[in-house]
Formats: structure tokens, C-alpha cells, sequence
């Protein structure tokens, strides 16, 4: 899936890219140097060594990450990835990018993330339980329900969530349901929470068709990723009138001008297919695919997809990053000068982090929302956020990604001049 052997070494670091779009909100904010600073910095980098019996008897230790970049406005919030790929300064990037997004949408959480070096394809499910419940361990002293709740992301999933709350919960010596979000329902996670990343992006792609003038009906998409965002925005996006023209797994990509049938390209996945042997369309190249004409483009994969090497040749007139950081800061301008209008995002993959919020908030509580209520604040908190966005897009002139920066920069900013500085 990652293009990233084509990607010019300047843009391969996550976490520069992501500054350059905070330097340059923090500068048109005038923001106070001493601020700043302070956000120019994560809070907390914790590294911690994993060992794992695995299943030959073989004793093998991973590295695993937690990084904490601010948690002004409220607790730590951020997913745990399992991936060969997983580094330090990903992590960071990952934090800070969950900071603004928590901010964007205007919910009381801090950015988090978490990551741990491994294969989880090559690792059977005994490998990956002790793996998850020894992390857990690892990072009990930062974790909590009001300082850091964990969540899904890259290769993990409920069960993995699941493993996280019952190891923190025998710690506790009590059940700690608040612990992460994104669990099995059974175990008080939220109605909603699997398709809140998907349904997020085809609430702010309607947003944004609508912004920009053009139909919803017939609109041509293109999905890259076919994972739990990706096939779920494409699912919903058609739902609305849009046809789904392309998408695409890390085996190949799938273009068919006529639409493609979702349903069994979503049976066929989930029957633990690939789209390889998918035969719903022409088999093009994953670069290929993020070049096709299209309406609206959700890159949904990985990083670092749409570089200033691509980025020319983009077609799509609206792109909404249903992944963390698919576009580099270089091929912003370039993006820009073509009149391509991005969803950043921090604002366009937020879904997933509200209805988090909604799950924690749920089980503080000890009452549970139905999906029909937990659906209707999403779309509220998605809507009005992308109303927000656009109102600093035209008082500040300026691109909605640096919109989204300045937005979010204000409000973590305010907090802080309101709490001070403890020494």
C-alpha cells in the first residue's frame, strides 16, 4: 500500500511534516513564543521493552511506544498500532495530529498514541494476547481513565481493546470499562463506534460537495484503503447517490467506471479475501489509483500517500484524508495551486475519536446511548466543526488544512493561558 520508496527524503518523517502545518497557523495567530514552544513539544515519550514467549518457546522482545503530546484541555486520547513501520517519531506525529483533532471537534480530550514494532500477521493469537496484556503492563503508570484511554488503530481491533481493559482491570482489582474505547459492545463499548471514521468522512465529503457546488448524486469516488474506514465511507458514500469508482487494498487496486458492487467487495474481504482476487473490476496499481479522474478522493490507508512527486497529477477536486497524514505538507501548495479542496484530517477523520468520547462518557455514566442518538450528535459535532473550519478559511484567508491548525492551536492555546504554567 505505502508508496513511500518514492517519496523524496524530506517528507518521509511524519512528524516535521506535521509541524510545518503548526508552524505556519502559529504564525498567523501570532501565537506567544512561550506557547509556542510548550506545543511544539509532547508532554511525555515512554519506550518499553516487551518480551514475548513465543509459540516455538523462543523468547522474543519487542519495543513498544506511548507518547502523550498535550493534555491541557482533558485526558490522553489515542490508538495503539501494531506494524513492522511503527517509530518514534510516527508516534509523536500521530499524538500531536490527535491534540488538534480532539481540539477541532471541540471535545475534552489530549492527543495520545501508541505503537509497538511487530508483525501481527506473522503472530498467532496466544503471540499477540501476551504481547498486548505485557505492553498494557509496561505503560500501566501513564494509563487511567482520566489521564489516558487507549483505542484501535492500525492492526488492532475490539479484541485487542478488550485484552487491554481486562489487564488494567486486574491491576485496578475492579472492572475498568473506561479504560479504552472501541470494545465489543458486550463489554460497554459504544453502538456506532465501527463506523463512526466512515461515517465522519461522508459527513464532511457531503459537506464539502455541497461547499463546493457540486451534486451528490452521481458524485465519482475513490477510496483508497478497503479496511473498517474505507469500505465504510464507501459504503455510506453510495448510500447517499455517490458512485464508488476505485478502490483499494494492499494487493492491488480496483477501478470500474460504472461502480463498483461494495457488497461483494465487503463480503469478499470479509470472507478473508483480498482484493487481488477480486474480480469487480480492471486490477490497477495503488499510485494509479489515487491519480484516477475523479470527484472526491479518501485516501484511507497509510501516511505519506499523496507526495510533491504525485501530488501533479492528482485529478480528484476534493480530497478527504480518511487516514493520519496521507498528504505531506510539500504537496499541500501544489494541491492548493491546482484548486484541490482537502478535508484535512484532523477534521475528516475525527468520527472515530467523537464517538470515542461518546463511549467513554457512556461508561462514566453507566448508560447507554441507542445508535439512532449516538449517529444524530456525530453528524452535529462532524457538521458544525466543518462550519467552524470554514469560517476561519474565509476570515483568515486561507487553506482548510491551515484553517484546521489555527482552530485547534486557539482553543489548546486558550486553555493553557487560562491554567498557567506550574513551577
Amino acid at each position: 500500500m505505502t508508496l513511500t520508496k518514492d517519496i523524496p527524503l524530506d517528507e518521509v518523517n511524519p512528524f516535521e511534516s506535521m509541524m510545518s502545518r503548526f508552524d505556519r497557523a502559529a504564525e498567523l495567530l501570532d501565537l506567544d513564543r512561550g506557547l509556542y514552544t510548550i506545543l511544539r513539544n509532547p508532554e511525555k515519550q515512554l519506550i518499553v521493552s516487551i518480551p514475548v514467549r513465543r509459540d516455538d518457546e523462543e523468547i522474543q522482545v519487542f519495543t513498544g511506544f506511548r507518547v502523550h503530546y498535550n493534555t491541557a484541555r482533558g485526558p490522553a486520547k489515542g490508538g495503539i498500532r501494531f506494524s513492522p513501520d511503527v517509530t518514534l517519531e510516527e508516534v509523536k506525529a500521530l499524538a500531536a495530529w490527535m491534540t488538534w483533532k480532539c481540539a477541532v471537534v471541540n471535545i475534552p480530550f489530549g492527543g495520545a498514541k501508541g505503537g509497538v514494532v511487530c508483525d501481527p500477521r506473522g503472530m498467532s493469537t496466544r503471540e499477540l494476547e501476551h504481547l498486548t496484556r505485557r505492553y498494557t503492563a509496561e505503560i500501566m503508570s501513564i494509563l487511567g481513565p482520566d489521564t489516558d484511554v487507549p483505542a484501535p488503530d492500525v492492526n488492532t481491533n475490539e479484541q485487542v481493546m478488550a485484552w487491554i481493559m481486562d489487564t488494567y482491570s486486574a491491576h485496578a482489582r475492579h472492572t475498568v470499562t473506561s479504560i479504552v474505547t472501541g470494545k465489543p459492545i458486550e463489554m460497554g463499548g459504544s453502538l456506532g463506534r465501527r463506523d463512526a471514521t466512515g461515517r465522519g468522512c461522508m459527513l464532511v465529503t457531503l459537506e464539502a460537495l455541497r461547499q463546493q457546488g457540486l451534486p451528490v448524486e452521481g458524485a465519482r469516488v475513490v477510496v483508497q484503503g478497503f479496511g473498517n474506514v474505507g469500505s465504510t465511507a464507501a459504503r455510506l458514500c453510495a448510500q447517499r447517490g455517490m458512485k464508488v469508482v476505485g478502490i483499494s487494498d494492499f494487493t492491488t487496486g480496483v477501478h470500474n467506471e460504472d461502480g463498483i458492487d461494495l457488497e461483494a467487495a465487503e463480503d469478499h474481504v470479509r470472507a478473508g479475501g483480498v482484493l487481488e482476487d477480486f474480480e469487480g473490476g480492471d486490477h490497477i496499481a495503488n499510485a494509479e489509483l489515487l491519480e484516477l479522474d475523479c470527484e472526491v478522493l479518501i485516501p484511507a490507508a497509510l501516511e505519506n500517500q499523496i507526495t510533491r512527486a504525485n501530488a501533479p497529477r492528482i485529478q480528484a477536486k476534493i480530497i478527504c484524508e480518511g487516514a493520519n497524514g496521507p498528504t505531506t505538507a510539500n504537496a499541500d501548495a501544489i494541491l492548493e495551486d491546482k484548486g484541490v479542496f482537502v478535508i484535512p484530517d484532523i477534521l475528516a477523520n475525527a468520527g472515530g475519536v467523537t464517538v470515542s468520547y461518546f463511549e467513554w462518557v457512556q461508561n462514566r455514566e453507566g448508560y447507554y446511548w441507542s445508535r439512532e442518538r449516538v449517529e444524530k450528535r456525530l453528524k452535529k459535532i462532524m457538521v458544525n466543526s466543518f462550519k467552524d473550519v470554514m469560517r476561519y478559511t474565509e476570515s483568515h484567508d486561507v487553506s482548510p488544512r491551515t484553517a484546521c491548525y489555527m482552530l485547534a492551536i486557539d482553543r489548546v492555546a486558550f486553555v493553557h493561558r487560562l491554567r498557567g504554567i506550574y513551577a
